[in-house]
């Protein structure tokens, strides 16, 4: 087939002529850099909008090295390469690299996703069923669409790495080495789906008028987290649930960025849909990764984002609740969550699924366990614990709405987020208040603060 030359653009990279095979990818990266294509910076629109403004194209800057980074939706990514890709569970993110610097860098990919596929991997996968002519064009095809490793000093390359599939949105941690040098960005990239309980909620409507919210000092953040309901409620309002324990500050983008990359992952709907596969799940005891959650109550409106760490069964997960607060802290979105630890499931009335999971009673360990893993990922600038919760024991436990028990020292995690990363060590502690530790209160040591136990 004859060569083509890539019509150019004022904001479009200058690039060589490409083949006619590539002709779509070449007017696919043409839109992305001019803003006129599929992948145009997005915009929410209507009710099919984003609630936080994260632009489908992407790009940061630093050590004079550039990175542009969008990830196809699953229509997109399978238009393109002419066989399913979400189905052979692949998840095709593009970037473009440029390399202003004097200095040659490895992209490291398994930082972006450890069990990405490799080019010709993800070619048999989703070319199983074609015919030996099509496997040759379609191996040729990820072939030439693979991002490279090796970013020379001086240039400028794009591609796909085939990354393992992940609905509704992805962080993506990009790190590139040097001799004795190395450049990390990290990026949080949304995808509309229509499923995901973030685009059914209010959040939008509510984080456009965030800057309009009263605007705390950290003092009076303090103050004011005291003072707040100790826990999540019932639509009504006229019962209490599981409590409110932690509270995060931040961007809309450094919230999706730090939870995201920390391994959490958001949830869909309850839809007829979710319940079908969240269902199987059960009885084939699978993963369901991205399962609804049901809702509860603060500022007398449902969750506005929920998100689960799940694991290899449906049945145990880590699970969040988020609630863009009515008010902010020197400038920063204040984000009031509940999160506790799923360990079974449970037959009950209280559910109008007759089903619900059973909370670990230690409620203070599923605190711990997201402070920790936003501290792992250097997403924590300082934090401190704030009362407020009440404190609940063994023998005068709190319950939540569907009469699990739990124990607590009535504190709330208290995370100011970074989008630079901040060394776990380097995170300052406030001081408000010393925590417990979750495991002693399970040994029913739970008003023995660290400082005061003797070694």
């Amino acid at each position: 087939m004859p060569s083509t030359a890539r019509t150019r653009s004022m904001t479009c990279l200058a690039r060589q002529p490409v083949t006619a095979m590539r002709i779509s990818l070449a007017l696919l990266i043409a839109g992305l850099l001019s803003a006129c294509s599929m992948f145009t910076t997005y915009e929410p629109t209507g009710e099919s909008g984003l609630p936080i403004p994260l632009e489908r194209l992407q790009h940061l800057q630093q050590d004079q090295m550039t990175v542009h980074i969008a990830i196809p939706t699953d229509e997109e990514a399978s238009r393109y390469f002419g066989v399913s890709m979400s189905g052979h569970d692949i998840q095709p993110i593009w970037m473009h690299i440029k390399n202003a610097s004097q200095r040659d860098y490895w992209l490291m990919p398994f930082s972006i996703d450890p069990n990405y596929y490799s080019a010709d991997e993800a070619a048999f996968m989703t070319g199983a069923q074609l015919s030996p002519d099509k496997q040759r064009r379609n191996r040729k095809l990820f072939r030439q669409n693979a991002l490279p490793f090796f970013v020379p000093a001086g240039s400028s390359q794009e591609g796909f790495i085939y990354a393992s599939y992940k609905r509704g949105g992805r962080f993506v941690d990009v790190r590139f080495s040097s001799s004795r040098h190395a450049v990390r960005m990290r990026f949080a990239v949304l995808l509309p789906t229509e499923s995901f309980d973030y685009e059914n909620s209010s959040l939008r409507e509510l984080y456009n008028q965030v800057e309009e919210l009263p605007d705390l000092s950290v003092d009076k953040l303090q103050t004011h987290l005291e003072r707040m309901a100790c826990c999540t409620s019932n639509a009504d309002g006229d019962r209490t649930g599981d409590p409110l324990n932690l509270v995060i500050v931040g961007t809309g983008k450094e919230l999706i960025s730090a939870l995201s990359g920390s391994g959490w992952d958001f949830t869909e709907s309850i839809t007829v849909d979710s319940i079908r596969r969240m269902i199987g799940a059960a009885i084939e005891e699978k993963a369901f990764l991205t399962a609804p959650v049901s809702s509860l109550y603060a500022f007398t409106r449902p969750q506005d984002i929920a998100l689960q760490r799940g694991r290899s069964t449906i049945n145990q997960r880590n699970h969040m609740r988020l609630w863009l607060a009515p008010f902010r802290c020197e400038g920063s979105p204040v984000w009031v969550g509940q999160v506790s630890r799923d360990i079974g499931v449970k037959l009950t009335t209280l559910s109008p699924t007759l089903t619900t999971h059973v909370i670990d009673p230690v409620v203070d360990e599923a605190r711990e366990y997201t402070f920790h893993s936003l501290l792992h990922h250097d997403a924590v600038s300082k934090f401190a614990f704030a009362r407020g919760v009440g404190v609940a024991t063994e023998e005068n436990p709190g319950y939540n709405l569907t009469a699990d028990p739990f124990i607590t020292d009535g504190m709330r995690l208290v995370v100011w987020l970074t989008r630079e990363p901040v060394p776990a060590h380097m995170a300052e502690d406030l001081g408000w208040n010393e925590s417990a530790d979750p495991v002693r209160e399970g040994k029913r040591e739970e008003f023995m603060i660290p400082a005061l136990i003797a070694p």
